[in-house]
C-alpha cells in the first residue's frame, strides 16, 4: 500500500522522455510505482493520501550541481546597513555596534549603499573609529565593501576584491558562528526546497574551514532538507588529498558526501581574461590572466590517481582545449574516464573539443540562467566586438547535447538563484533580461533536455544516479510538483509557472498552499 499518491496528466519521469498521464505511488522513502493511466486499487488503502494536481508537472528532484552556501550567506554576515544614507549615519550606526561589545574581533556589515562604500571619506572614518578591530561592510551583489586598514592588514584582500575567492581569511569567523550559519543554513535549503532543488553540488574553499561540522551536527539530528555533496577548491592552501581522503571516510551517506575537487582557470570572455585559441578580435591576446595549467594538470591527475573527482571551470575554448588535454591523460577504463571529471560553465568551445569532451564521458556543467544579467545587445553585439563571429557559438547547448555530452542544471550560486523555469525560459527560449530577440535560438534545448539536466543528469554529476534522479519504482522520492504544465505553456510565458511541493526522501520540505493559505 502507498502512503501517498500523485495524479497528473503531466508526470515527467526523466526516463520515457516525454510527459505523460498517470500517477507516482510513494511509500516511505521512496517510490513504490510510477504508472499511466489509473491508479491501481492494490496501492490505496483508507489511509493513502490522494491527490490529484491536474495537469501540474510532476518530475524527479532537481539538483544544482555549482552553489557557494559560503558566498551567498555573506549578504547576510553582521549588521544591516540597508537604511544608513550617509557618512553620519553610517558612523553613529558603527559606534553603537562597537559599543555594545559584541564585536571584540571583527564587526561585520552587510547590505552597504555602493556609494557609501566608495566614499573617499569611508574609510578614513572605519579607520578613525576602530584602529584595532577589523571592520568590512559588504556592498550587495557588486563583489566590493568598506573597510578599515586594520582589515585590509589582517585579511588581505581590498574593497575593490571582496568576491569569493579572497574571501577566505574570514570564512573560519563566520562559519564557526553557530548562532549565525545554522539559521542560514536552515534559510538556505528552504529558498533551495521552495524552487524544488533537493541536491546540491556545494563549493567549499580549502578544508571548508570548520563548515563540515555544521553539517554533521544537521545530518545527525535528521535536520538536513537538501542532499549535498561537497567539493574542495583550493584557494588559500594548495590541494590537499589527506583531506580529502578524510572527508571521504566520514562523509558517504545519501546525505552528505565529499565529491571531489573543483578549480578556476581563466576569467570573463567579455574582460579578455577568457583564454582563446585565436585572438581577439583586433588583437594578438590569447588571454590576459595568467593561468597555471602545469599545476592544474598536477592537481588533477594527483587527485584522479587517488580515486577523487575534478571539475574545472572553462569560459574561453582554449581553456576548454587545455582541460580535455588534462583529463585525456586521466585513468580511463573501456575508453572513458575512470572517475567522474567534469567542466563548468562552457561558455565557448569547439565542436571538435566537444566530441573529445563526449568521447571522454566528461560532463558539463551549465548555467542557463546567466543570460538574465545582461540585455540581447549584451550578449550579442558586445561579444561580438571582442570575439567576432565566434560569438555566434557562444554557450551552444545545442552543440554539446546534438554530439553526446550530458548537460547539468548549475546557477554558481550566489550569483543566480536557480529557478527551472527561469533556466527553460533562458536555455531553450535564448532570450536576454530585456526579453526582446532571441540570442542564437538555433543553441537552444528543448523544454525535456533541460530537466533532464536538472534532474538525472546533476544526479549523475553527483553520483547518485542509482537513487535519484527519475521518478523510477525502488528510487528515494524526492519529487517537484508545479502547478502549470511545463510542457503545455509557451516558453516565453514558463516563468509564470511555481513550485507547488517539494519532497524530499517521502517527506514534505515545502508547499506552496502553506503560504496560499
Amino acid at each position: 500500500m502507498a502512503d501517498e499518491i500523485l495524479i497528473s496528466t503531466s508526470i515527467y519521469d526523466s526516463a520515457a522522455k516525454e510527459p505523460f498521464e498517470g500517477f507516482v505511488a510513494v511509500k516511505g522513502n521512496s517510490i513504490l510505482e510510477v504508472g499511466k493511466g489509473k491508479v491501481p486499487e492494490k496501492y490505496k488503502n483508507g489511509e493513502t493520501i490522494i491527490t490529484d494536481y491536474g495537469s501540474g508537472t510532476i518530475c524527479a528532484g532537481f539538483g544544482d550541481t555549482h552553489t557557494f552556501f559560503t558566498g551567498f550567506i555573506i549578504d547576510h554576515l553582521g549588521t544591516d546597513f540597508s537604511a544608513v544614507g550617509n557618512i553620519e549615519e553610517l558612523k553613529e550606526a558603527l559606534e553603537k555596534e562597537l559599543l555594545s561589545g559584541k564585536n571584540e574581533k571583527v564587526l561585520f556589515g552587510n547590505h552597504l549603499k555602493e556609494e557609501l562604500a566608495k566614499h573617499e571619506e569611508t574609510e578614513l572614518m572605519l579607520n578613525e573609529l576602530s584602529p584595532q578591530i577589523p571592520i568590512v561592510l559588504f556592498v550587495p551583489g557588486h563583489g566590493s565593501c568598506a573597510m578599515n586598514q586594520r582589515a585590509r592588514d589582517e585579511f588581505g584582500f581590498t574593497p575593490d576584491s571582496c568576491y569569493a575567492e579572497a574571501l577566505y581569511k574570514i570564512m573560519g569567523i563566520y562559519l564557526n558562528d553557530r548562532s549565525f550559519v545554522d539559521e542560514e543554513l536552515v534559510q538556505y535549503m528552504h529558498m533551495l526546497n521552495s524552487h524544488g532543488i533537493t541536491s546540491v553540488k556545494e563549493m567549499g574553499f580549502d578544508d571548508f574551514y570548520g563548515f563540515t561540522d555544521v553539517l554533521q551536527d544537521f545530518e545527525k539530528k535528521d535536520a538536513l532538507t537538501l542532499r549535498i555533496s561537497f567539493m574542495s577548491q583550493p584557494v588559500g592552501e594548495k590541494i590537499n588529498i589527506d583531506y580529502g581522503k578524510k572527508m571521504r571516510e566520514s562523509f558517504h551517506s545519501e546525505f552528505l558526501q565529499f565529491s571531489g575537487y573543483n578549480q578556476m582557470t581563466d576569467g570573463l570572455i567579455i574582460n579578455k581574461q577568457g583564454h582563446l585559441k585565436a585572438p581577439y578580435e583586433g588583437t594578438d591576446i590569447l588571454c590576459e590572466k595568467k593561468i597555471d595549467y602545469e599545476q592544474l594538470e598536477k592537481d588533477v591527475l594527483e587527485a584522479d590517481q587517488n580515486g577523487f573527482r575534478f571539475t574545472l571551470h572553462s569560459e574561453g575554448d582554449g581553456a576548454f582545449y587545455k582541460i580535455l588535454n588534462i583529463f585525456e591523460k586521466c585513468k580511463r577504463e573501456n575508453g572513458i574516464l575512470k572517475n567522474r571529471h567534469g567542466i563548468t560553465d562552457i561558455e565557448l568551445a569547439e565542436e571538435e573539443d566537444i566530441k573529445r569532451m563526449a568521447q571522454l564521458s566528461v560532463f558539463g556543467e551549465i548555467y542557463a540562467q546567466v543570460y538574465c544579467l545582461d540585455t540581447y545587445e549584451g550578449w550579442v553585439d558586445a561579444y561580438r566586438d571582442v570575439i567576432g563571429e565566434r560569438q555566434k557559438r557562444y554557450m551552444n547547448f545545442r552543440k554539446l547535447a546534438d554530439n553526446g555530452v550530458r548537460l547539468c542544471g548549475a546557477t554558481d550560486l550566489p550569483m543566480m538563484i536557480p529557478d527551472i523555469p527561469e533556466a527553460i525560459y533562458y536555455g531553450c527560449g535564448n532570450y536576454g533580461c530585456d526579453e526582446g530577440k532571441r540570442i542564437n535560438p538555433e543553441n537552444a534545448l528543448t523544454v525535456s533536455e533541460m530537466l533532464d539536466a536538472w534532474t538525472i543528469n546533476s544526479q549523475y554529476a553527483m553520483e547518485r544516479e542509482k537513487i535519484l534522479g527519475t521518478l523510477e519504482a525502488g528510487k528515494r522520492a524526492d519529487i517537484v510538483i508545479f502547478d502549470k504544465d511545463l510542457f503545455n505553456i509557451p516558453v516565453d510565458k514558463i516563468r509564470e509557472a511555481k513550485v507547488r511541493r517539494t519532497l524530499v526522501n517521502g517527506k514534505e520540505v515545502y508547499s506552496r498552499e502553506e503560504i496560499l493559505e
